[in-house]
């Protein structure tokens, strides 16, 4: 009789001996086992019906049969190939038919995917591999702007790194560029005993709120240089920080006053509108 239903740990361990998988560290694959976890995810991200789910790293399917539970569709960027394939058998297996034809797998690196097929994605639900978690959800951001809410399972550090405030300790550049796009907070950990490979970290899952981003006359690209230079020396003030960006410590020392920040402040006590103020007084003093 076949197996049905969400992934458990002899399932998983089956699917990967048959494709003859092991994990690697350098694709930073890490399979949930646990189908409570995934059913806690899938209720955490707030996927409905009228939901059209894109999922990064859909690995063995543990999410992705999830999902298909509750969502409309639901579009998976694979990037192994042997994984896209066996995708679709996986859940017309454990599903059937009806539900392995809401899913779309797209055999891709999510880092250069640029378009999508089927519907517009609504919503973002992702186990999203460690070692690019932060690029490849800047460039879902980016790239498709339909999507209004998420819900990433990442490591926790870098979970705590999107959802820093301004003048805390883990405040960077990915807090200052999450925050041009979206709100983000922190709803849940994740222990490393539901995944395998067990990873030495416990995950964070990071839920987004897309809102607009500040008003300004400068476009992304400046902003976000402007936070580049500003993080690259984080102890720096501001006016030395930026000198290399604007010209001269003179002339970043005059930007930055003529956007109302202190030059003398660092770029951790900034805020993405003051960021995006800087750019602006820089285009103008540009001009």
């Amino acid at each position: 009789m076949p197996e049905t239903g969400l992934l458990d740990p002899s399932s998983i361990r089956r699917i990967a001996a048959d494709l003859d998988l092991r994990p690697t560290k350098q694709r930073g694959q890490n399979f949930v086992i646990d189908p409570n976890t995934v059913r806690r995810i899938v209720a955490l991200s707030g996927v409905t019906s009228d939901d059209v789910v894109l999922e990064i790293g859909p690995g063995l399917g543990s999410l992705t049969l999830g999902l298909l539970d509750v969502a409309r569709a639901v579009t998976a960027v694979e990037i192994e190939e042997s994984l896209a394939d066996q995708l679709p058998r996986t859940v017309t297996e454990r599903l059937g038919g009806e539900a392995a034809r809401r899913l779309a797998v797209v055999n891709a690196d999510a880092m250069r995917i640029l378009e999508l097929p089927g519907e517009e994605v609504t919503t973002v639900v992702a186990n999203l591999p460690y070692n690019v978690s932060v690029p490849v959800l800047l460039h879902l951001l980016a790239r498709f702007p339909g999507w209004s809410s998420g819900l990433v399972m990442v490591q926790l550090e870098v979970a705590d790194r999107l959802v820093a405030p301004p003048g805390s300790r883990t405040y960077g550049v990915p807090s200052a560029k999450m925050a041009w796009y979206a709100e983000a907070r922190r709803v849940g950990t994740v222990p490393p005993r539901v995944f395998w490979p067990v990873p030495n970290v416990e995950s964070g899952l990071v839920r987004i709120e897309r809102r607009d981003p500040p008003a300004t006359d400068a476009p992304r690209e400046k902003v976000f240089a402007v936070v580049d230079a500003a993080f690259a020396q984080r102890r720096k003030m501001l006016r030395a920080a930026l000198a290399p960006l604007l010209g001269s410590a003179a002339a970043s020392s005059q930007i930055i006053e003529a956007a109302g920040v202190d030059p003398q402040a660092r770029g951790e006590v900034l805020d993405i509108d003051q960021f995006a103020a800087v750019a602006s007084a820089w285009m103008a003093a540009s001009s």
